[in-house]
């Protein structure tokens, strides 16, 4: 089985205002297929958890068994690793849809610097800029 690795970001201009999400997925370091989408009016955070579920259900990783996300949203990794308590009543249903998707698999949550996240960031921004344009 390819090492699977999913950098994921999620972008709001107004935080609420206008959100989206984007991903990349690697296959042992070799981008196999990135993601994007536009949300409406969202949070930062909304855009952040719904980046990672729009990633885990994509069809090149819905059936994988061990996948490594990586964040620069540390609140997502934190709350995903137990650490912090999710209790805005937007963000519940998405935790528990993302431990739902994820039920059964072997999943890591890392926080990396925006500069290592600059994919997922860009596909992000670009799903905003083409729905407001």
């Amino acid at each position: 089985m390819p090492k699977i690795d999913i950098y994921t970001d999620g972008a709001s201009r107004g935080n609420p205002g206008h959100a989206a999400c984007g991903f990349a997925v690697y296959a042992d370091g070799v981008e196999i297929y990135t993601g994007k989408k536009y949300l409406g009016q969202a949070t930062n955070n909304f855009a952040e958890y719904t980046a990672v579920i729009e990633a885990a259900k994509s069809p090149l990783v819905k059936d994988e068994k061990e996948i490594n996300f990586f964040l620069d949203s540390e609140l997502v990794v934190k709350q995903m690793k137990g650490e912090y308590k999710v209790k805005h009543p937007n963000i519940i249903p998405l935790k528990q849809e993302l431990d739902s998707v994820l039920a059964g698999k072997n999943v890591t949550f890392t926080h990396v610097p925006r500069a290592q996240n600059k994919t997922a960031d860009r596909l992000a921004n670009e799903a905003i800029d083409e729905a407001v344009r």
